[in-house]
């Protein structure tokens, strides 16, 4: 697949196999795949994770909306779990060939499509946010259905990003976003006193002053007191975090773990992440973990066999007489080599005893530049795509009535990539510059080279950028562009 988004919709039904069999039976379509279902009785929930391309998964998310609107009732709905709608929330994942932005986009286009199709209003959360206050997700759902179906119309506030002042009768509302990978973490507690729980829970989360990217609540689940967790972003707070200050924060009422579950599917990562923790393995990578090392290798995006044999193949394909990959991935590929090298002086410097003072400072850089380093490598893909993707509204534009609305759609996007490039590159580069003050002076040569490579790779987006702005017939559009374009430039 050339883009691979996952879409893990919330749906309020865990206790009717029939029902949810429903609901997924609406969402299949070729290029989709099932790769979870869970149903809880207690929350009342179910949580189905799909992923598929982009343009089909987008689809199947809003018939499974649909389908939910439907034959739920939120009228007649109990259980553990706040709810605003039948489907509750849909998020859209990047995973392959994607960025967030691009999620963004598919989170906008469905929420209007799901109001016009099925009169349910939406509301967008996280990334695809259309105010500071909507990116979290209970800020939204405060009051769930019954508080919010007694205000929406009065309420400025409660007013939907798509839709009328008012709830569906029935199905009430769904949100809508684009995020980051999720873990739904919960950990059950030797006890029956949900109070525990939710002191626990308390002390955990971020908004009461606990750990960032974690969200938490206390319920009573099959007769234990769970602390039910949302991690949104596991490489900034990750999983033996989470776990251990849980497990710190219940033995100060004499309790502990029981067990753990994951809720949906877990990142690979997040348990590399956490072996290596646990397990304390001296200078791991995750390409020593066979099953990576064979996948790489195999797809070819490493090879064996010195530093040459791992660049080679992506040199010959910018060589090759083709179209993509063309300058847009190789910015993209020049400013995750920047975060690549600006985050080995960091980690370097990090382990020496005379940095010891700017610990603090180099473990923030060093996670900052991990998350901008997987983002701009997959903007390789994303950059190729978006060209392709252009050649096909061009060719298709021939056949159907609205062609310019379709070239411009492309174009749009083969505009945002690069965008996002340029600003991750001007990232990296600012902290490769500040990292000259507090790391190794005798590898300032790697942070100037990285910082060469980030700017290289800012001019080369931006100039990606203003090829595609010439073609474009969105005015607004295109001036907006150009000022994010230029305030990028200095």
């Amino acid at each position: 697949m050339a883009t691979l988004v996952e879409c893990v919709p919330n749906f309020s039904e865990g206790r009717d196999k029939s029902t949810v069999d429903a609901i997924v039976e609406a969402m299949k379509m070729d290029g989709v795949y099932l790769l979870d279902r869970e149903m809880d009785s207690d929350h009342n929930r179910c949580v189905i994770t799909l992923v598929g391309e982009r343009q089909a998964i987008q689809e199947a998310a809003i018939r499974g909306v649909g389908k939910a609107a439907e034959i739920l009732d939120l009228t007649k709905h109990s259980g553990a779990h706040p709810r605003l709608g039948a489907a509750d929330v849909v998020p859209f994942i990047p995973i392959e060939g994607v960025t967030l932005e691009d999620c963004v986009e598919m989170a906008r286009q469905a929420g209007a499509e799901i109001w016009k199709r099925y009169r349910v209003p939406v509301y967008l959360y996280e990334a695809a946010a259309t105010s500071p206050e909507r990116q979290n997700l209970e800020y939204i759902r405060r009051g769930q259905f019954e508080g919010i179906r007694a205000e929406i119309a009065t309420v400025p506030a409660r007013k939907p990003d798509f839709g009328e002042a008012q709830l569906h009768p029935t199905a009430g509302a769904v949100v809508v976003g684009a995020r980051k990978a999720l873990i739904a973490y919960n950990v059950f507690l030797n006890t029956a006193d949900v109070e525990i729980a939710k002191k626990v829970a308390k002390a955990v989360r971020a908004s009461s002053g606990g750990l960032r990217f974690v969200k938490g609540a206390g319920f009573f689940v099959r007769g234990m007191a769970q602390v039910s967790m949302n991690l949104t972003d596991f490489e900034q707070t990750p999983l033996h975090r989470v776990f251990e200050l849980v497990k710190r924060e219940a033995a100060r009422y004499g309790v502990g773990p029981v067990s753990s579950e994951i809720v949906g599917l877990i990142p690979k990562k997040a348990l590399e992440l956490t072996a290596e923790w646990f397990l304390q393995v001296e200078n791991f990578d995750s390409s020593m973990i066979l099953e990576n090392r064979l996948a790489a290798v195999m797809g070819g995006r490493m090879a064996v066999g010195g530093v040459r044999a791992g660049v080679e193949p992506f040199i010959e394909q910018l060589a090759a007489p083709t179209a993509t990959p063309g300058g847009g991935s190789a910015a993209a590929a020049s400013a995750a080599m920047a975060a690549g090298l600006a985050s080995m002086v960091a980690s370097i410097s990090r382990s020496k005893k005379a940095y010891l003072q700017y610990e603090a400072a180099l473990s923030e850089a060093i996670t900052r530049l991990a998350v901008l380093r997987e983002e701009l490598k997959s903007a390789i893909d994303s950059d190729a795509e978006s060209y392709n993707a252009v050649v096909r509204a061009y060719k298709r534009a021939k056949e159907i009535q609205d062609g310019d609305g379709i070239i411009n759609a492309a174009l749009k996007q083969a505009t945002m990539v690069p965008l996002g490039v340029a600003e991750k590159a001007k990232e990296v580069a600012a902290i490769a510059e500040k990292l000259k003050q507090v790391t190794n002076r005798n590898m300032k040569s790697d942070l100037v080279t990285a910082i060469a490579l980030a700017r290289a790779a800012t001019e080369g987006a931006l100039a990606n950028v203003e090829i595609n702005l010439e073609s474009l017939k969105d005015e607004v559009f295109v001036a907006e562009t150009r000022t994010k374009a230029l305030a990028l430039k200095g």
